[in-house]
């Protein structure tokens, strides 16, 4: 099956040169910079992206404007970043895990304008965000700056959200395979006069999920044997929906921007499998409400001239239920045989509340002292509750447990030789209050160790630096002392497939990042850009998800030491504005270093790579973009890009035989698009084939992913 579209061989030629010149390069990715043309004279001024680049930490930025007219989630655009790696456990709605620089899972950070992304609700992620309300992406590797006010370890995903000064209107509905559909709709009223600003944005994803699993295992007719078979999956429906309106003012005499702000999400998901495949459900669910209100206000000059004030307050309603109520063991055909245990947590029947209520209080106090020499205060609060009940279980005993995190930094940031030289140097203090009330399961969740209130305190500082050499040759380099404080999620659970570790003591690290640079203009509108990165991690109590398999539940733990080791690289290349090709590789190498068990033996896992997690891959993209296609200021795009993971063992290396040891195998993924754009790009028409080969692709503990599928999306933007 393939495309049937006027110049699809252009495309097809394209993404296969793309694949095959991607396995001996390095990525190419990213904004370069933008270029204006005043009669005869040239003036050259540099993307945000591009200066964001050239900061003295380790950061990549990801333009999203061209996303909003396709179908392509969040994650799907980060994914092919220099040092990131995103795995999705199945199609639209299924959990993901975000790896940078061989850092992943809850030790990174997500931030939509400097807050905390999961103020807008548990269910509110990377894949269900309105891509057509973002302007672009920042994702901070290893070393993170102090005014986010995080206990991030691994990195920073920050989205920055679109602050257009115009009235515009943003519609846009997209269809595709396994039943699809993804509807946004965004607009934004300014009163010129009054400075009113009002901010609407409603968002809506559905889909069925129901790829064909490959090579599964079922009964035969006579049920006395099982037999191998493709079948399609059930019970795998996902829908989320968002709502939220913004209204304030901006330019006023006592405020440049005061907003509040309500919203509202709603997600209603079925749970498939366990943590691996072979456990296959068929009636459990996942649900889950959540309403927040927010403020936020920004003031230059404030106090006096130089100082600049940004601070927040946001109030996050969250109730999520889990229903496990089936005595059951589904098989993949949909058949079933009466069990005698629930089909998640393999006990008795449950159907639990969670209730976790968010507060987040963010201040940033900005102040440029001199030109070129800045000094900042910020002090972040998160606290959480978890308030369970079982409407159905009798015998479990109502729990209200509270995780508070308080995090204060001060930094100085300075820029000499005008400019040539960036410098920043901080300091964090990390104040973690945990007050466990649940006594469920002691033994598994270490409630009998931890029951009761207990404050603990962390510093943190570090220091980064940059030198351009020319436009072509820069050196930076940063290092953090950094601590990352248990989620909500890692120590209460997720109430269905993760158990709680109520034990669950903080990460600690030594971040270290050296990297070097560099643009060139070869004349004739070509353009080349290149970045390499080395980085260290050095980690203490590296938290890991562990699965038993027994029960396919998962549970966080503590490896008592973790290094890591890798490099990242990209090469992107530019012709005039349409023709972009990119390149990118990245390696990292995670051990576990704890040499002797609690019995004082040689670890059977010592200097083994760290299980369930690839350590190589690489992307490459190509795109070509033609001008006045049919109509006048019209564009069409056509783009591919390809994705190569090295295979890794699922669980550690020193376990059984390298012939039966389980493994995810090597994965490669081609994919291609085409987006139509006319009338200035008020209307576009994007057509896009993920998996273009049907290729079998994998991730976490083998669970299948979706085969090929094509996706259709109209967008209107006035």
């Amino acid at each position: 099956m393939g495309f049937k579209i006027k110049g699809v061989s252009i495309l097809l030629a394209v993404c296969l040169a793309t694949a095959s010149f991607a396995q001996d390069s390095l990525k190419v990715s990213g904004a370069l910079d933008d270029t204006l043309t005043l009669r005869q004279s040239t003036v050259t001024a540099k993307s945000r992206e591009q200066a964001l680049r050239e900061g003295a930490f380790a950061v990549g930025a990801l333009n999203i404007r061209l996303q909003a007219s396709t179908l392509q989630s969040l994650t799907q655009a980060i994914d092919r970043t220099a040092g990131i790696r995103i795995r999705e456990e199945g199609g639209v709605g299924s959990d993901f895990d975000l790896s940078i620089n061989g850092m992943s899972g809850n030790s990174i950070r997500y931030f939509l304008d400097g807050m905390p992304l999961d103020a807008k609700g548990t269910g509110m992620t990377l894949a269900n965000l309105p891509v057509n309300i973002i302007d672009r992406v920042e994702i901070y590797k290893g070393v993170i700056p102090a005014s986010f006010g995080s206990d991030a370890l691994g990195g920073a995903v920050n989205i920055i959200t679109n602050r257009r000064a115009r009235n515009y209107l943003d519609f846009s509905y997209g269809i595709g395979s396994f039943h699809t559909h993804k509807a946004d709709f965004s607009a934004q009223y300014t009163g010129k006069k009054t400075g009113l600003v009002i901010k609407p944005v409603i968002s809506a994803n559905y889909a069925k999920n129901d790829y064909i699993m490959r090579d599964v295992k079922v009964r035969n007719e006579e049920r006395t044997a099982f037999v191998i078979k493709d079948l399609p999956r059930f019970h795998d429906d996902y829908l989320s929906l968002f709502g939220q309106l913004e209204a304030g003012v901006v330019d006023r005499r006592w405020a440049d921007a005061f907003f509040v702000s309500a919203s509202v999400s709603k997600i209603d998901k079925d749970i498939q499998t366990g943590a691996t495949q072979d456990n296959v459900i068929g009636m459990a669910e996942r649900h889950t409400e959540s309403f927040n209100v927010a403020a936020r206000y920004e003031k230059a000059d404030f106090l006096t001239e130089g100082m600049q004030l940004q601070a927040s307050v946001s109030r996050t309603f969250d109730h999520s239920w889990t229903i496990d109520t089936t005595y059951r063991r589904y098989y993949w055909d949909g058949t079933y045989i009466e069990g005698s245990y629930s089909e998640i947590r393999h006990r008795g029947k449950t159907l639990r509340h969670y209730r976790r209520p968010l507060t987040v209080v963010r201040a940033n106090l900005d102040y440029r002292f001199a030109q070129g020499h800045d000094l900042a205060l910020n002090y972040t609060l998160n606290r959480v509750g978890n308030r369970q009940e079982d409407t159905w279980d009798e015998d479990f005993v109502p729990t209200n447990d509270v995780l508070a995190k308080h995090v204060v930094s001060l930094s100085y940031d300075q820029s000499l030789l005008a400019g040539r030289l960036n410098n920043a140097v901080f300091v964090k203090d990390y104040i973690n209050h945990l007050t466990v009330g649940q006594d469920e399961l002691p033994s598994t969740t270490g409630a009998d160790k931890v029951k009761g209130s207990n404050t603990q305190n962390y510093l943190g500082g570090g220091v980064g630096s940059r030198y351009l050499f020319l436009e072509e040759l820069a050196v930076k380099g940063s290092y953090e002392h950094s601590v990352r404080l248990p989620i909500s999620r890692e120590v209460l659970g997720n109430g269905s497939t993760v158990y709680p570790n109520l034990a669950l003591k903080p990460e600690i690290s030594e971040n270290f990042n050296l990297g070097l640079f560099g643009t060139a203009d070869l004349g004739g509108g070509h353009s080349l850009s290149y970045e390499v990165n080395g980085f260290v991690r050095l980690v203490d109590n590296y938290i890991r998800a562990q699965m038993t398999e027994t029960e396919s539940m998962m549970q966080y733990v503590n490896v008592a030491a973790v290094h890591i080791k890798g490099v990242d690289g990209e090469v992107r290349y530019d012709w005039a504005g349409k023709l972009h090709l990119a390149v990118n590789a990245s390696y990292d190498d995670s051990r576990d270093m704890r040499k002797y068990t609690q019995a004082g033996d040689i670890s059977i896992t010592y200097k083994n790579r760290t299980p369930n997690r690839p350590w190589a891959w690489y992307n490459a993209e190509a795109s070509y973009t033609f001008r006045n296609v049919g109509l006048r200021d019209s564009r069409l795009r056509l783009s591919c890009d390809y994705q190569w993971v090295h295979w890794f063992y699922l669980t550690w290396e020193a376990f059984g035989s390298a012939s039966t040891k389980s493994k995810v195998p090597t994965q490669h993924i081609t994919n291609a698009s085409l987006l139509y754009s006319w009338h200035n790009s008020r209307y576009n028409v994007s057509l896009e084939c993920t998996n273009l080969f049907d290729a079998l692709a994998f991730d976490n503990y083998r669970l299948q992913k979706p085969g090929r599928a094509f996706f259709l999306k109209f967008r209107l933007f006035l």
